[in-house]
């Protein structure tokens, strides 16, 4: 991959087309269960929507107001009124050099990256590997797309393990996890999840725990009913801020990043900042009660210096407290292309956020970092 632009946007969102799903499944097998759009109604008026086993979701058919210019911001209500360049990959690359970025970690979007609630064990697992074989296929079209694999939670573990190596082998570059497994499963540290840490570890797949990660923190902000959408969504997604807080102390003080110390944990969409007290309180618990004399011999610190990673994109205040994360722990994303993207002046933003940052420091954050972490196969510029 050639560096031109010199920035890689360590979350992004890759779009779907309509027929991704139906050309890909088995229409005899599940039929109307297959991820698809419908056409529903609301106030008189067509809404397209995507419908997976069988049910219409309530979200938009795509989420994409970065590229749907103004009033903004504006969402597609018709299947017909999505830019191309959000389910293209062709088509996207334009817009990354518009924006000027390299390269992209790929999350979900409409219909979702989870496919556990219907309870349909063989349903979900046909659906993620569906899911999995259409961002390999953006990976295919071009390396400058990095893609993260999707979980069948409710398979067995050695199920799971199988389909992240067939990810892998496709392309995937990481694991996109939630922060607390589905109900009826074990805990998120149980030992029954070893063998996925294994694997990631084995296949050096960093695991993603994105945004709010799927915890509860953003959804009892959001119930009150008082807020408009723009008010109840705002008040959600600022809580992702919290997120490593309620994932890195499980992962430490339950002994995984002892026993899988090459285990990489990213925070994308959670901010920078947040990480620095989860540092202090974990280090603050570690001394206090002697945890090293119960198994937990490495500092909590050393750590997260070792195996966790946190991306920015406007919080120009965590950028100041780099050295104490590690600069090597941090890199850049855009969100392209949700509301919170600042597509196409991403350089703007950055040159605000990383001012008086000496250049070795940018290098690291902007590019050097991701390449490192994703594998990318980049000679990196001088």
């Amino acid at each position: 991959m050639e560096l031109k632009h010199k920035l890689i946007s360590a979350d992004s969102h890759a779009g779907f087309d309509r027929d991704d799903f139906t050309k890909r499944m088995s229409a005899s097998k599940w039929g109307e269960r297959i991820p698809h759009i419908v056409e529903t109604n609301k106030n008189g008026k067509r809404v397209d929507r995507w419908s997976v086993y069988g049910e219409p979701k309530s979200n938009d058919v795509a989420n994409c107001p970065a590229l749907m210019g103004e009033p903004f911001p504006t969402y597609p209500k018709l299947y017909e009124e999505i830019p191309k360049a959000y389910y293209d990959p062709l088509a996207r690359l334009k817009m990354l050099d518009a924006d000027g970025v390299d390269a992209e970690v790929l999350f979900p979007n409409p219909p979702g990256g989870t496919y556990f609630e219907p309870g349909d064990v063989e349903f979900e697992l046909d659906v993620v590997r569906t899911y999995n074989d259409i961002l390999a296929e953006w990976y295919r079209i071009s390396d400058r797309y990095l893609p993260l694999a999707a979980v069948p939670y409710l398979s067995s573990p050695e199920v799971i393990k199988r389909e992240f190596e067939r990810a892998a082998a496709a392309g995937h570059r990481g694991v996109n996890l939630m922060g607390q497994m589905p109900k009826g499963l074990p805990h998120i540290t149980d030992p029954y999840w070893y063998p996925l840490w294994d694997v990631c570890q084995a296949l050096a797949l960093p695991i993603h725990f994105h945004g709010s990660a799927g915890l509860s923190a953003g959804g009892s902000v959001r119930k009150w009913s008082g807020y408009s959408h723009r008010q109840a969504h705002s008040a959600q997604t600022a809580t992702s801020a919290v997120t490593p807080a309620q994932i890195v102390p499980q992962f430490i003080f339950s002994g995984i990043t002892e026993k899988f110390p090459g285990l990489i944990s990213v925070f994308p969409e959670a901010g920078v900042g947040s990480l620095n007290y989860v540092i202090a309180t974990c280090d603050h618990e570690w001394e206090s009660r002697h945890l090293w004399t119960e198994g937990i011999t490495t500092r909590p610190s050393e750590i997260v210096r070792r195996q966790m990673y946190v991306n920015f994109w406007f919080e120009a205040e965590g950028i100041k407290l780099r050295d104490d994360i590690g600069v090597d722990n941090i890199m850049w994303e855009s969100d392209f292309p949700h509301v919170a993207s600042y597509y196409p002046h991403s350089w703007r933003e950055v040159e605000r956020v990383l001012k008086g940052v000496p250049a070795a420091d940018r290098r690291k954050m902007q590019y050097e970092n991701a390449v490192r972490l994703y594998r990318i196969d980049a000679v990196l510029p001088a």
